[in-house]
C-alpha cells in the first residue's frame, strides 16, 4: 500500500515497543539534510536545531519504553553523505537510537529486501523508495508475512555483526 510522507511519520506515534530502521544506500539526496549537509561540506556550524523535533519526538518515545534501532549498511571508505551522517548522530543517539555501522563487505552473505525499511513492532514494514539521485519517492507498506520475515532476519543478522557507533571509526 502506497503511505504519504505525512501517514509515514504519523506510525511514530502509533508503536508500542520498538521501531527498526535498515538504510542500505551511500548516499541520499532528501531535501531537508542537503542544505545541512551543504554547511558541513563548506566547514560551516551546523548548530543541528532542525534535527531538534525528531530528537524530542524519540526521547519521549525512549521515556515510554519504546525502543529504536538502527545500522547503516555502508561502503567503506565512506561516501561524503555518510560521513556527514556520521557526525551529526550523537543527538539521535543522546535522544536513546542505539546506532550501529555495518561495514558492506561483512554481509555479502546476508539477504537483504530491495529496500530501505522502517519496522515496528516486528508487524508493518514501510519500505523507502528513492531514485538514482538519492531522492525519496515514496513509502510501501506491508504486513505480509513473507516481508516480516526476511526484513526481521536481516536486521538481526546484520544488527549482531553491526559495530555501535561509539566503537565505529569511519575509514
Amino acid at each position: 500500500m502506497e503511505l504519504g510522507y505525512e501517514e509515514f511519520t504519523a506510525l511514530f506515534t502509533q508503536f508500542d515497543h520498538e521501531a527498526i530502521h535498515l538504510e542500505m544506500r551511500d548516499s541520499y539526496g532528501t531535501a531537508v539534510e542537503l542544505p545541512h549537509m551543504a554547511k558541513w561540506a563548506a566547514g560551516e556550524y551546523d548548530d543541528l536545531e532542525w534535527l531538534r523535533p525528531w530528537c524530542d519526538e524519540v526521547r519521549a518515545n525512549v521515556a515510554q519504553g519504546k525502543v529504536y534501532r538502527r545500522v547503516h549498511v555502508v561502503s567503506e571508505p565512506l561516501s561524503d553523505y555518510q560521513r556527514w551522517s556520521y557526525s551529526i548522530m550523537q543527538p539521535h543517539i543522546d535522544a536513546g537510537t542505539d546506532m550501529r555501522w555495518m561495514p558492506r563487505r561483512r554481509v555479502s552473505s546476508i539477504a537483504f529486501p530491495g529496500n530501505d525499511f522502517w519496522m515496528f513492532d516486528s508487524r508493518l514494514v514501510v519500505f523507502h523508495h528513492y531514485g538514482g539521485s538519492g531522492a525519496s519517492t515514496g513509502f510501501t507498506t506491508s504486513a505480509d508475512p513473507g516481508d516480516i520475515e526476511l526484513c526481521t532476519s536481516a536486521f538481526d543478522a546484520v544488527w549482531k555483526l553491526a559495530i555501535p557507533h561509539s566503537d565505529y571509526r569511519p575509514e
